[in-house]
């Protein structure tokens, strides 16, 4: 199975910069966005017939918004975490026989920090939400996380110490997530790899010195990593200031197996 996520800043900005050519090259089980900032019946997309499409719109115009794209009809879909009331559209949850998927666009602290006790609280509530979510079935949660977790998931870590995305608190929440039953999936694969990034700020020649941080991420749960292929994060694709990342795995049905088998 093969998945995709990606902030595309703008869906309708992103359409007009190649999307649907990746869209189509990429031919992705399930596809999922994050800052689309639009509404509904603003953009017709022609995705074939073999998707469905779920969107999250924000009640501000032109800000913040998820969507997923599947081929793989969901059991269930929810929007928001729980009954929760997301006016901003930061999450989507379709439930299907093996595992759960979240696509998720964290809220950002703000460069003053104005926002990270809101941050905080959310970071909580999401935990708890996906550690639900675990207790039933697999998790696997996507999406620009506002947060790069180690020195090695940004360019230059000692300057950006404190700063909205690289806080200590922040960082601390996902280590909370990881340690609470959830793995990285590209660390898991290339647990040293450098100098990959998939958010690059627009200033001047950034993204080409390639001075960009690892904020985007497809998070599952442990036990789903054996079963893991490859993790991506395709740096080379414009677009949008984020690049997608991509997650391949193998029958994820197995691991639902075991874990009957073993209950039993």
């Amino acid at each position: 199975m093969k998945l995709v996520s990606w902030n595309v800043n703008g869906l309708r900005a992103c359409v007009n910069k190649g999307f649907m050519d990746y869209f189509t090259e990429m031919n992705a089980d399930i596809f999922c966005l994050q800052e689309t900032k639009l509404q509904a019946g603003q953009i017709e997309l022609e995705l074939g017939d073999d998707y469905e499409s779920y969107w999250n719109y924000a009640e501000k115009k032109g800000y913040s918004g998820t969507a997923v794209f599947t081929k793989i009809k969901p059991l269930s879909v929810r929007y928001g975490m729980e009954e929760d009331y997301e006016p901003e559209g930061r999450l989507i949850t379709l439930e299907f026989d093996d595992f759960y998927l979240v696509t998720v666009y964290t809220p950002n602290a703000k460069r003053d920090l104005a926002r990270l006790d809101y941050r905080m609280e959310w970071e909580d509530r999401f935990r708890s939400y996906l550690l639900e979510l675990d207790a039933k079935k697999p998790v696997i949660a996507c999406g620009d996380l506002n947060v790069a977790h180690e020195e090695i998931d940004l360019k230059h870590p000692k300057p950006n110490m404190g700063n909205s995305g690289f806080t200590l608190e922040e960082r601390g929440k996902m280590t909370d997530l990881l340690a609470s039953g959830f793995t990285d999936s590209f660390r898991y694969f290339y647990p040293d790899l450098t100098d990959v990034y998939s958010w690059w700020s627009y200033m001047p020649k950034v993204r080409e010195r390639n001075v960009g941080w690892r904020i985007d991420y497809f998070l599952v749960s442990s036990r789903l990593a054996p079963v893991l292929t490859d993790a991506q994060i395709d740096c080379h694709i414009m677009g949008s200031d984020h690049c997608p990342v991509v997650l391949t795995t193998g029958e994820l049905s197995s691991v639902t197996a075991l874990a009957a088998a073993t209950a039993e």
